[in-house]
């Protein structure tokens, strides 16, 4: 159950929880009314569209991940990637090392030619590298932050180190591979030259809703985690779609039908919905933790996150660090991320906001045209 509280708490009020969803549900009337009048006006077969969207849903998953890569390292389930270009010569010298969450999967950072992260930064001269965590399986549902921070992280980075002849990396974290970047980059500082943290959950008092449903008197983690072992990819997908509850379970259906003649429109949203709907199992143990330690306490900020004996201080982190954010964010909000300012060492910081979502920050338009050059940019000035 969902509590809501007064604003006296400095918790959710209960007008910021639903206006929002009034809102949506005022367009949604309006966008079926102008639908179906649509219908009934069309000279067209009324069932064209419908047909249309049905010829959609029957086709194969678009191709993603397409930039040529090859597996230089591996342990258990993950893999480390090098990805190359053919004719493309490296001009920059420190490897880009991309991560991300692990409730992912590797080609959202590459989602197909011209709309990839990875094929921007290889033609602007740098050599990248990622960790492809793999997909979880029941043997792995006693892995926690700590097994895949310095079993698997830790000593992939040493191979690319090794494998690049370079002694540090660009850090390039996205969402929960964010926090677990800025986790790395404390606790071995000498290994990264540069961060970059997009939408990288680390004060977690600002997840306003996330924080209303995980409060540890309503939501027991130890049952969860218990009664699965690894969290089932729906069970993630279903809680991150309830934060906008008529946007993903309604009003991207109807976005499909009223769109469906648009051709662009339509690879776009059968890309997107691959992705939203392509999760991988959160280890068991990972999860307790990151709700435990992450969202409920907050270990993080208040330097009380133990990792094998060892404190995670963020003051640690000195190097230059790059912050991308979106502003219409609701997985992580802006001041989510933007709060490891308060608590690096860093002199050297440039924070962008672009008006997008989560994903609209690393795929599509936005991300293209001014996220991927700002990165980029950035990097090269610094390597």
């Amino acid at each position: 159950m969902c509590h809501l509280h007064n604003r006296e708490d400095g918790n959710l009020a209960m007008e910021e929880f639903w206006e929002p969803l009034w809102n949506s549900t005022i367009n949604l009337q309006d966008r079926w009314q102008t639908l179906a009048q649509d219908w009934q006006t069309s000279q067209a077969n009324p069932w064209a569209r419908y047909e249309k969207v049905s010829e959609t849903l029957g086709k194969a998953e678009p191709v993603t991940g397409q930039t040529p890569k090859r597996v230089i390292w591996k342990k258990n389930k993950t893999r480390l990637y090098r990805f190359e270009l053919p004719d493309v010569t490296p001009t920059q010298k420190t490897p880009v090392f991309m991560l991300y969450a692990m409730i992912n999967k590797p080609y959202i950072l590459d989602m197909e030619p011209g709309n990839s992260y990875v094929e921007y930064l290889l033609k602007k001269g740098f050599v990248v590298y990622m960790l492809d965590w793999g997909v979880a399986g029941q043997e792995d549902k006693q892995n926690g932050f700590p097994e895949y921070l310095f079993d698997y992280l830790a000593k992939a980075i040493q191979r690319t180190l090794w494998d690049s002849g370079s002694t540090q990396i660009h850090m390039f974290a996205y969402c929960m591979g964010g926090t677990m970047g800025a986790l790395y980059t404390a606790l071995f500082p000498q290994h990264v030259k540069n961060l970059v943290l997009l939408a990288a959950p680390i004060d977690f008092r600002h997840a306003p809703l996330y924080n209303a449903w995980l409060r540890q008197e309503y939501f027991d983690v130890d049952k969860l985690v218990d009664t699965f072992g690894n969290i089932p990819p729906e069970v993630i997908d279903f809680g991150n779609k309830m934060l906008k509850p008529l946007s993903n379970f309604v009003n991207s259906w109807l976005s499909l039908f009223e769109r469906v003649q648009d051709e662009r429109f339509v690879h776009t949203w059968r890309v997107l919905n691959k992705w939203v709907n392509d999760g991988t199992p959160f280890p068991g143990e990972a999860y307790r933790q990151w709700i435990r330690d992450f969202y409920q306490d907050n270990k993080l900020i208040q330097k009380q996150l133990i990792m094998r004996g060892r404190t995670v201080d963020l003051s640690q982190i000195e190097c230059p660090v790059l912050l991308l954010t979106a502003e219409h964010d609701h997985i992580v909000p802006p001041p989510q991320t933007h709060a490891l300012l308060e608590h690096i060492q860093s002199t050297d910081i440039l924070e962008h906001s672009y008006p997008v979502g989560h994903v609209s920050l690393v795929y599509g338009g936005m991300a293209t045209k001014h996220v991927y050059p700002d990165t980029a940019s950035w990097l090269a000035e610094r390597d």
